[in-house]
């Protein structure tokens, strides 16, 4: 192998190395026989090299590069010349020149594919993870992996460039409610007790804090035992930050600067200097949704004008009940949405608990179809109001429900954004979403709950009444949205254990209970906490927008399926009975 390792990369060769002598090593890409000349495409992770066998190539080299299969790793050591100019490929970096092989070894060799290895594969999601090491062979998930670790570099020199330090935290922790289950780790040494594996690593940075370290980071591994989706995994990957001595205006700004930096270093992309700010309640009403994608402009309007305006009992019955009437129009869609195609955009409505979906199309003097019969001789003032012109689609959901109402035509709203091709993939539209309650009240145990954590700080107007009004306390809360998804969570920590204290009795945790989950930290809280607040972007979901994909499945390098199953692998597996009884473990039949 010494002689023939190689020389120049497959994505390295360019004009000005014609008629040098170098060594390839790669992967057979493509390769074409055409007579006595034979054409290999030769790729590794930094491109694609055409290498050619001539005609007056030895019979050794001949005999060997015909028994050559795709995906066989070889190594080529020859001479690179200028391709003829009717047969430049513009589309490979490496499109002007090609290597003419005076020596060919092959390295290892390769079993029949199980699926074709291309720019991105079409085969079906457990195949690929069955062979993830064929799948990341792909130029998509090579792209992907490379833009995964090209974040992760930007974010610690961002972040080590502004004094913060990155401080690794325990992957064994105590198992403290944080909303999801744990995945446990039985203690060998102390029968019948487990650690946890961290969910977030949210304690300890608050600790911290009170340790001093006043700004700190870490690309921290995260594990909750929730049931699978595109967009979320077992184990997964955050930007964990937090900071002493700031308010929340303090964490956005660095939040939307870090974000700026790696956009602007990773993908030459550069974002507005300041991002949008929602109100918790605006996105509601407006876009149905706390995830609102600001990529497309059309907002829900407040329809409740239209109640007395005519005979739709529905409408009234929904106001009369203390709820909503919300409407969408949709620009110069009227004649493209049959009755039938209306059907399906309420059935998402109704996923969402709506009991309907009301429409009409404007005409050129009057409403039509639908509702429009009962609002007769009223469609200037409607149309006026709600600023609909002639060819509009206007939609509407009525509910006792006033969130109800809004998320049913959100609901709606993001179908119509995908059906209609409104969603610009190579637009990055940041928003955030601030002012969240502090508490959601849970219908089946009737108590209230954090909405975030329970380390989440009220604003500070609220702190008179967190015991008296609990529905209208807003927190020190702030998501990042980025074209429709979470991006990120954060907020100002109580650092005050008193406060703590109200908080724990108001979400139903008695202060024993409280010392036995918490107490570590509520400890911590009594020799001189600092404020501080922190925020904690997914670094999977970043990726995976930034590559243009719907699911993080495609941005990391092993994921498990839909089921939590590792299919390369067999994970989860069973274990020797022999680990259990160290381990002290029985297994249960079901």
């Amino acid at each position: 192998m010494e002689e023939m390792k190689r020389t120049h990369t497959c994505g390295g060769i360019r004009k000005q190395d014609i008629g040098k002598n170098v060594v390839l090593n790669g992967w057979v890409y493509r390769k074409r026989d055409l007579g006595g000349i034979a054409f290999i495409n030769l790729r590794d992770r930094y491109g694609v090299t055409q290498v050619v066998i001539d005609e007056d190539a030895s019979v050794e080299l001949k005999d060997l590069t015909a028994k050559l299969r795709m995906e066989f790793c070889i190594a080529v050591e020859g001479v690179v010349r200028a391709r003829p100019d009717t047969m430049i490929n513009t589309a490979m970096s490496t499109g002007e020149v090609e290597v003419k092989v005076n020596k060919l070894e092959v390295l290892s060799k390769s079993e029949v594919l199980p699926f074709q290895i291309d720019e991105k594969t079409n085969a079906n999601e457990d195949l690929r993870l069955r062979y993830r090491y064929l799948d990341l062979r792909s130029e998509s998930m090579q792209k992907h992996i490379i833009l995964r670790s090209r974040v992760s570099f930007a974010v610690r020199e961002f972040f080590t460039n502004h004094g913060f330090l990155e401080i690794e935290t325990p992957t064994f922790i105590k198992s403290t409610p944080e909303g999801a289950r744990d995945y446990l780790v039985p203690s060998r040494l102390y029968p019948g007790k487990f650690y946890a594996l961290p969910q977030s690593p949210q304690l300890y940075k608050q600790i911290l804090m009170v340790s001093g370290f006043d700004r700190y980071f870490q690309i921290a591994r995260c594990y909750r035992d929730e049931d699978a989706r595109g967009d979320r995994q077992p184990e997964f990957t955050q930007i964990d930050v937090e900071m002493s001595f700031v308010s929340r205006d303090d964490v956005l700004r660095i939040t939307e600067e870090m974000m700026q930096f790696v956009f602007q270093k990773t993908m030459n992309i550069t974002l507005p200097k300041t991002f949008e700010r929602l109100s918790y309640d605006d996105a509601i009403n407006l876009y149905g949704t706390d995830k609102p994608d600001l990529r497309f402009d059309m907002h829900m309007q407040d329809a409740a004008f239209m109640a007395p305006l005519g005979s739709f009992s529905v409408f009234t019955d929904a106001l009369a009940a203390g709820g909503s009437i919300k409407a969408l129009v949709v620009p110069g869609q009227a004649e493209q949405y049959s009755r039938k195609k209306i059907e399906e955009l309420e059935a998402s409505a109704k996923i969402y608990k709506a009991k309907g979906l009301a429409w009409f199309k404007v005409g050129e003097q009057k409403l039509e179809g639908g509702i429009a019969k009962f609002f007769e001789g009223k469609e200037k003032e409607i149309t006026k109001t709600l600023n609909a012109q002639k060819g509009d689609l206007v939609l509407f959901v009525a509910d006792p429900s006033h969130k109800t109402a809004c998320t049913a035509l959100g609901a709606v709203r993001s179908k119509l954004g995908k059906d209609l091709n409104l969603l610009n993939p190579n637009e990055f539209r940041f928003v955030w979403i601030i002012d969240f309650p502090l508490f959601e009240w849970n219908e089946d145990e009737q108590k209230w709950d954090p909405a975030h954590h329970m380390f989440s700080a009220p604003q500070e107007k609220y702190l008179a009444t967190l015991e008296t009004n609990q529905a209208e306390v807003k927190g020190d809360l702030y998501d990042l949205v980025l074209n429709g998804y979470e991006l990120a969570s954060g907020s100002i920590r109580i650092h005050d254990p008193e406060l703590q204290k109200r908080i724990f009795k108001i979400v139903g945790f008695d202060e024993s209970e409280a010392e036995a989950k918490f107490g570590f930290l509520t400890e911590a809280f009594k020799y001189g906490a600092p404020p501080h607040g922190g925020i904690a972007p997914g670094l999977d979901r970043l990726v995976m927008l930034m590559a243009g994909e719907t699911s993080i499945k495609e941005v990391i390098a092993f994921p498990k399926n839909t089921f939590a199953v590792g299919p390369m692998e067999d994970c989860p597996s069973l274990v020797d009975q022999k680990q259990l009884d160290e381990l002290h473990l029985q297994i249960k039949d079901k």
